[in-house]
């Protein structure tokens, strides 16, 4: 009896052991694959392009090290100093439905409370959106520590300007920003505002897959707007220079933000439906708003946002939305490490100035398409 309980054990134990070590890289790897794999040829000019930057990636959700380089998933520092790449907006998922689509989800389900047990996080972080979206913060500054200097945080004006003067000297430095994807992380406390804000966040997506306290999701039951919640929130969000992320937003949520909020808008990953008709694009009547509203929009690198699998999909729309609104409210917003297939991991990106020359685009143009927009935008918006 005891020989079978001590075997039995060990086999749990084993089990277990394979669990937590393989596991979460498991689904790291094959949910965040590529069209194409590199390397990549590059323009000559490429490398001098002053600032290449994204709008949104969700690397932080996998616990990998993005200090080392890795040969799955989509975005690291030695990958992002291969292709040039000046800043990226790391955005935070904290909860995500299962059987998630684009049509209509509920939010009775979390994945990512079984992800974070995966992977080992503190038992509060399996149990609480609040918690494990301020672990997922806090390991963007960490990794920001660890980088001896070749990595930063961008919270503030001051902090864009001097990593701008930096830079100038050393390319080989890199940054990034921390934005929310879904609003619902607060736990229906704009109290707990503050708490994200003194992290770093400085872009908040109101909602995600699912509808929440504050506004209706494209993606959720209802579908609704601002609720009166929302709408505190996003006077919250202007007092505090906390620019507001349409992506995932229904179509009246939308049309509230154009109502009652006075601050910096973008969508940080999209499409047009003008190129690619689903409920998860723009229209252009949203487009042609958020331009003369001085916002941004992020063109993302999946089928869904684009209905192509190349960066000459990414390069249509982007001169699509382009030719709607001007070519300085255009940016790149990948969605690298959101758990879809990318056309193509960072490295990729010079990919996308090969196709946007193609449509006749000028080198400035595609300087300001490449990161320039964003870091304008950034200079603009940020807090002292």
């Amino acid at each position: 009896m005891k020989k079978a309980f001590k075997i039995i054990s060990i086999i749990l134990v084993l089990l277990a052991l394979i669990f937590f070590l393989f596991v979460p890289q498991y689904i790291d790897s094959s949910k965040n694959k590529s069209s194409k794999k590199g390397p990549f040829e590059k323009i000559a000019w490429y490398d001098s392009i002053p600032f290449i930057a994204d709008l949104h990636c969700d690397a932080l959700l996998w616990n990998r090290n993005l200090l080392k380089e890795h040969k799955y998933g989509h975005i690291d520092l030695p990958r992002m100093q291969k292709s040039n790449m000046a800043f990226q907006v790391f955005t935070i998922v904290s909860k995500v439905p299962s059987g998630i689509n684009i049509e209509q989800n509920d939010d009775r389900s979390d994945q990512i409370g079984l992800l974070s047990f995966a992977q080992l996080q503190p038992p509060a972080n399996w149990f609480s959106v609040k918690k494990r979206a301020l672990y997922q913060a806090k390991a963007l500054h960490d990794f920001a520590e660890r980088s001896n200097g070749k990595f930063r945080v961008i919270k503030s004006k001051a902090d864009m300007k001097l990593f701008l003067f930096d830079r100038a000297i050393d390319r080989t430095l890199s940054s990034g920003m921390l934005g929310l994807e879904g609003a619902h992380c607060l736990e229906n406390d704009l109290s707990n505002l503050d708490e994200f804000y003194n992290v770093g966040i400085r872009y908040i997506g109101l909602t995600h897959f699912f509808d929440n306290e504050w506004a209706g999701s494209a993606h959720g039951m209802k579908k609704g707007g601002l609720t009166s919640k929302g709408i505190q929130l996003l006077k919250r969000m202007e007092e505090m220079s906390i620019a507001v992320d349409l992506a995932h937003s229904s179509q009246n949520t939308i049309e509230d933000v154009f109502k009652h909020f006075q601050g910096a808008i973008l969508v940080s990953h999209t499409g047009a439906k003008g190129i690619c008709d689903n409920q998860r694009n723009l229209s252009d009547e949203q487009l042609i708003k958020i331009g003369e509203l001085n916002g941004l929009v992020g063109v993302g690198l999946w089928e869904t946002a684009v209905c192509g699998t190349d960066a000459a999909s990414t390069a249509k729309t982007i001169k699509y939305v382009a030719d709607k609104i001007g070519v300085d409210k255009v940016a790149l917003g990948s969605d690298w490490d959101g758990a879809f297939e990318m056309h193509f991991d960072v490295t990729g990106t010079p990919l996308i100035v090969t196709e946007l020359l193609k449509l006749g685009f000028t080198r400035a143009d595609i300087e300001k398409i490449m990161g320039g927009n964003i870091r304008d935008f950034f200079l603009k918006n940020l807090p002292e």
